[in-house]
Parts: C-alpha cells; structure tokens; sequence
C-alpha cells in the first residue's frame, strides 16, 4: 500500500473543503483552489481530516493514491498557510525592486529585467539582494520562482546570478595560465 495515500489530511478550522465528481474544491482564510483527481478514487472527510481511498490494488490506482492524497494535500496547505520561496541576488550591482507589483531586477544586463507576477503569486523584496515569491499554489509558486531564476541563473566560475536561499553552486576553476612557455619547441 501507498505510505504516502494512507496517511490523514488535517483540515485546519477556517478550511472547507468539498470533493466530488474529480473535482477537489478547497477554501480557506487566504483563497479557494481546485484541484481536479481521478473520479475512481474516493475522498472522505472524517471530522477534520480527509482520506484519500482507492478502489483497488491495480498499480495505476496505486500510482494515483499516493498523487491524489499530495496534491490535496498541498491545495489544503496553501489556502490555509500559503507558500513562499526565497531567491537571493549575488553579484556586484545586482538588485531588485518593486515596481508597482512588478519585480523590477538589475542583474548585469544594459537593461532592467521586469518581470510580472501571474494571478495568484505576488512578488516581495525585504532587502535589494533577496526576492520572495508568495502564493497559494504551489505548483505555480515554484513555475514562478524558476523563471526568475532563470533570466540569471548563477555562473560556473563566479556564482553570480539569481538562486535559491541556501543553494550550493559547485563553481569551476578557472584558467590555470601560462606556465612561462614549457612544453612548446
């Protein structure tokens, strides 16, 4: 059996949650999501959890137990607490700015990178060198902190760029130079 799908959702107070016809519908203090499922599975609100049940021990119904329960999972988390990923500037004169709510960054370009936030995600910057990405979806939180991170991914030799708070860059050596012409006749 699924480690995963067995396991109870909690539904926070303030939380409503109602599932039916593959439709998963979920709202909460900070938004409403809807997540659709396969109808086969069956969701069960017991007090204030959920279970996720499957009808047989197919694989494919196994493979979508453990699926179903994360992404319900995940749709009851966001419109409860939400979800913010952290990115941080490295790099001399990088920074970035709010520009009404866009993000405004200045990465080594001849050009300010605007960039703007889908509905549902909003952009915040609490010093010149980090960014928060904050939603309820966190599908499209993260879609939207990777395309961030993706006009100025950090470089091999420096680590310059945009990256996720605590990302380790493994960075190249460089040139080794000249070694005063040995080896050449």
């Amino acid at each position: 059996m699924s480690r995963i799908g067995r396991q109870p959702i909690a539904v926070p107070s303030g939380v409503t949650v109602n599932a039916q016809g593959g439709v998963f519908k979920v709202k909460g203090p900070k938004g409403e999501l809807t997540v659709p499922y396969n109808p086969e599975l069956n969701i069960k609100q017991e007090g204030d959890q959920l279970l996720v049940e499957r009808p047989s021990d197919q694989q494919r119904h196994r493979a979508l137990h453990g699926l179903t329960r994360t992404l319900v999972a995940n749709a009851v988390k966001g419109v409860s607490d939400g979800y913010t990923i952290n990115l941080e500037l490295k790099g001399v004169g990088f920074r970035a700015k709010l520009a009404g709510k866009n993000l405004e960054m200045t990465i080594g370009f001849s050009h300010p990178v605007v960039i703007e936030p889908p509905a549902g995600v909003s952009f915040t910057v609490p010093e010149p060198t980090r960014i928060d990405v904050s939603g309820i979806d966190k599908q499209l939180v993260g879609q939207v902190a990777a395309n961030v991170r993706e006009v100025r991914k950090p470089d091999a030799y420096h680590g310059k760029g945009v990256r996720f708070v605590g990302e380790k860059i493994a960075l190249k050596a460089g040139k080794a130079g000249a070694t005063g012409g040995k080896g050449k006749k």
